[in-house]
């Protein structure tokens, strides 16, 4: 059990006071949900909406980058997949 848990309504860390997740628990997370990185967006998308109504003064975009911005930047191991349909572009003619 980790001592960096949220301190709510101010969203600190209970275990050393900076804005949580702070970088502790973020390491810790990348751990637990190693293989399971959409896992770990629900679970802190959970966390994104509670704070929100929290902290309703706070920019959505900040609060984004703070709960989920880095979940996506510490899985560029993974390849992206990328969506969308194959054009094919007819040859000119001679």
């Amino acid at each position: 059990m980790t001592t960096h848990g949220p301190v709510m309504p101010i969203w600190s860390c209970g275990g050393c006071d900076l804005p949580w997740p702070c970088p502790t628990r973020k390491r810790e997370l990348r751990a637990e949900y190693a293989d399971a990185p959409v896992s770990l967006a629900l679970y802190l998308g959970s966390f994104l909406v509670q704070a929100t109504e929290d902290m309703p003064w706070a920019p959505a975009g900040v609060l984004h980058r703070r709960f989920l911005g880095w979940v996506r930047a510490a899985d560029r191991s993974t390849p992206a997949v990328q969506q969308g349909c194959t054009a094919t572009v007819p040859a000119e003619p001679s």
